[in-house]
């Protein structure tokens, strides 16, 4: 069975429900992955996404219009735009129940936790897309 663990990111990157839309903002625009798991006290709480961000965020942040009240909105909290409650999947689940959520709940990510609801990992379907890829080509190989 192709489990979770061997098609997950590790060592997700976190912020808490307290921090500012500028440090996710901060973050985003130094990374290529697209989702930030919300951490309180080491459990899980929330999803961010960058398309959370964009929302939350005056489009004006950086352009010649940018006024303080568009500044203003980089001092918003993770708590009020973060997916609360999200799914989650332990590592020794199988890549299918990943598939079944993703088919049945339209997410993009599902974020992988332990059994005190810590994260530990992060599953795209773009990580079982390139899985499948990879064994695709294993196959043409053969």
């Amino acid at each position: 069975m192709l489990t979770v663990a061997k098609l997950m990111s590790t060592n997700p990157v976190c912020v808490s429900p307290d921090d500012t839309l500028a440090v996710v903002k901060s973050i985003f625009d130094k990374v290529k992955f697209h989702h930030i798991l919300v951490v309180e006290q080491g459990a899980l709480v929330g999803v961010i996404s960058d398309r959370d961000l964009f929302k939350g965020l005056s489009p004006h942040i950086g352009t010649a219009a940018e006024t303080s009240r568009d500044l203003a909105t980089l001092n918003k909290k993770v708590h009020q735009l973060m997916h609360r409650k999200p799914l989650s999947l332990t590592a020794q689940q199988s890549v299918m129940d990943a598939v079944a959520l993703f088919n049945q709940q339209g997410v993009s990510c599902i974020p992988v936790v332990n059994a005190r609801s810590a994260p530990i990992g992060i599953l795209s379907w773009r990580d079982i897309m390139r899985a499948l890829d990879k064994s695709q080509s294993n196959d043409a190989g053969s």
